[in-house]
């Protein structure tokens, strides 16, 4: 019983279980650290970009307190930690040689985090593939579609990004209506909306360009509104439902195809 308890009481079995416990509670306070002060509000960084950069750096505290742990840890067991920190510049080469696909996702993802290509929120295509950036790990990226489909891929292979949140998107409407219609009557109906629609996200003035085409069977006119980025598709199903109200509501027809049959006798 006596060997038992000087086994289980050991710097072998004690010194492993306090170490994870303290570079546990270590990871724990420096992980609320860098929340705190990642969630305080700056007009300098973007609130998407404090996001980013707080889970990158979240990620890099997990991988050096994984290997503190790992040193201190070889350390009781008897292996000289010292020589091997010494001979870092060796191990580096054997690593960069071994796991360079790895390193090149990680500098990849510092790359895209540091000059802003994209950050979590944002709405972007990489490799055809259009979604909202979920994550920006250390590895890889993960980008959720609209329909919920998600893409995880390696920094590294990542070439080519469209960023369709990076400035203000423009909503655009274009409105139907028959030939038989009064045109200045029509401006000026477009016109009043233009000015009386409200809107939360609206950045710039929401505007009536004019007739857009003149097609088959009806005259189109468009309607134009800068809004907050990634905004525009739910701003058109607004402009349009106030566009029908207001068209509705000064007897303007709104074209539609019609079928004629002609019926002939022999």
């Amino acid at each position: 019983m006596e060997k038992v308890l000087e086994i289980l009481l050991s710097k072998e079995i004690i010194g492993p279980i306090v170490t994870i416990i303290i570079m546990f509670i270590f990871y724990k306070v420096i992980r609320r650290i860098i929340v705190r002060v990642f969630n305080i509000k700056t007009k300098k960084i973007k609130q998407k970009k404090q996001v980013t950069l707080m889970n990158f750096f979240i990620n890099v505290l997990r991988v050096i307190t994984l290997i503190i742990v790992a040193l201190i840890i070889l350390e009781i067991y008897g292996f000289k930690t010292s020589t091997i920190v010494a001979s870092l510049g060796a191990i580096t080469v054997v690593i960069g040689l071994a796991f360079q696909d790895i390193l090149k996702d990680f500098i990849a993802g510092i790359s895209f985090i540091f000059e802003d290509s994209y950050n979590v929120g944002d709405w972007v295509t990489i490799n055809d593939f259009k979604g909202e950036v979920i994550s920006i790990g250390m590895k890889t990226t993960r980008i959720k579609a609209y329909e919920g489909e998600i893409l995880i891929i390696n920094n590294g292979s990542i070439t080519q990004v469209i960023n369709h949140t990076a400035a203000n998107s423009l909503a655009i409407v274009d409105v139907n209506v028959s030939y038989d219609s009064d045109i200045d009557n029509v401006e000026k109906v477009l016109n009043e909306l233009c000015q009386n629609i409200k809107l939360d996200n609206l950045k710039g003035n929401i505007e009536l360009l004019g007739i857009e085409d003149l097609g088959d069977s009806a005259i189109t006119f468009r309607i134009t509104a800068e809004v907050e980025a990634g905004t525009q598709y739910s701003t058109q199903r607004k402009i349009r439902r106030e566009v029908k109200l207001i068209l509705d509501k000064n007897n303007i027809e709104i074209p539609y195809n019609q079928l004629v049959v002609h019926n002939e006798r022999v």
